[in-house]
């Protein structure tokens, strides 16, 4: 009997991706160079949200899905933030509602008119201070309403009370936050809440990796992560399990699989 090697067969073998038309692309958008590591775009059912170039200030584009095609130089931008934007970040109850962060300290909460901008935004609904330094990175609560997180190059973050613009439902659109005391000496290069909002992991340029209680800020797990310099995190849904983009000593490319 002639023996033959079993293989096993994928599904995804002849799948073949293929690029869209330039009409049902995004084009001429001048995207920024100065966000990092963080996203520099956000997308929902309804907008995509990019962080661009701008001379004197920070300013993203607010697209409607379905306006494809070249972006004209002079397309309308939200601009109310006097230093360069660093991240965007839509909520995720409210489809035109979006938060962003910028190097003048500043978190800010904007209202998208239903048909898109028609001109240049620079009124923010609600405006959080508190940082003493750029703030780098903002994440909503993924199962509570107007509750926003953001952390900032001071290496504190600051969960504030409501994040609810002026007059909606809710308390007051006032920050009454405080920095919580999670314990970070160097700057958090990403967060990460998990599928109920009870744990928040984060990165630290410290190489460590940290699952917090967002409520009282205590630190309920830490890793040292010195041979896998860990980036980004994420929660994998109701896994209790977290992935980690990073690198080895040798600054090869590594994820790793943990569990909280």
């Amino acid at each position: 009997m002639s023996w033959r090697p079993q293989y096993r067969s994928s599904k995804f073998r002849n799948v073949y991706g293929k690029a869209a038309s330039r009409e049902h692309c995004f084009d001429g958008i001048p995207i920024t160079k100065n966000v990092h590591d963080n996203h520099f775009c956000a997308v929902n059912a309804r907008f995509l949200a990019i962080v661009t170039e701008s001379a004197g200030g920070g300013s993203f584009l607010v697209i409607p899905l379905q306006q494809t095609g070249r972006i004209e130089p002079n397309y309308p931008k939200v601009c109310g933030h006097q230093g360069n934007v660093l991240d965007i970040k839509w909520n995720p109850f409210i489809e035109n509602i979006i938060a962003s962060c910028s190097e003048d300290t500043s978190v800010r909460i904007w209202e998208i008119p239903e048909g898109g901008l028609k001109r240049n935004m620079t009124e923010a609904v609600l405006e959080l201070y508190g940082h003493s330094r750029r703030v780098g990175l903002v994440e909503w609560h993924p199962t509570t309403n107007n509750i926003l997180l953001s952390a900032g190059y001071d290496y504190k973050v600051r969960l504030p009370g409501n994040a609810a613009p002026e007059g909606s439902a809710g308390c007051p659109g006032r920050d009454r936050g405080m920095p919580a005391p999670f314990g970070h000496t160097d700057v958090i290069l990403c967060l990460s809440f998990n599928a109920d909002g009870s744990l928040l992991a984060t990165t630290c340029k410290d190489k460590r990796l940290r699952v917090l209680e967002p409520r009282s800020g205590r630190v309920l797990q830490e890793a040292s992560c010195k041979n896998h310099r860990v980036n980004r995190v994420v929660f994998l849904g109701s896994t209790k399990r977290l992935l980690t983009t990073g690198v080895s000593r040798w600054n090869t490319r590594q994820i790793a699989l943990w569990d909280q």
